[in-house]
């Protein structure tokens, strides 16, 4: 990892996931991920056009974005909204969580 911020330890998390309620969706389209993933790789093995494999690699990564906007989605939604409501401390942890999260993943 070549992040310039430390990896954070997470506090013990007694709460369920915020994306619980939409696990099987995650699940699903992971699983489907993984099956176009394992195409891509059949086609280099098969030496296809360049092109239509950098197409499929673009299509793989954007439905793991779209994986990652629907988990970030159900953190706010879930273990954001709930410490916000019940402990400012735990709230104020978890917006510096997000920041970093957000950070990395915009590379900024």
């Amino acid at each position: 990892m070549t992040s310039t911020t430390p990896r954070r330890a997470h506090a013990q998390h007694t709460q369920p996931p915020g994306y619980t309620d939409h696990k099987a969706d995650h699940l699903a389209r992971l699983n489907k991920i993984e099956g176009q993933v394992r195409g891509i790789s059949r086609m280099v093995t098969d030496d296809r056009y360049c092109i239509d494999v950098l197409t499929q690699i673009t299509a793989a990564t954007r439905a793991l974005q779209e994986v990652a906007l629907g988990l970030l989605d159900d953190h706010v939604r879930g273990c954001v909204t709930n410490a916000a409501r019940t402990d400012p401390a735990q709230a104020e942890e978890k917006y510096t969580e997000l920041s970093d999260t957000l950070r990395r993943a915009l590379r900024v």
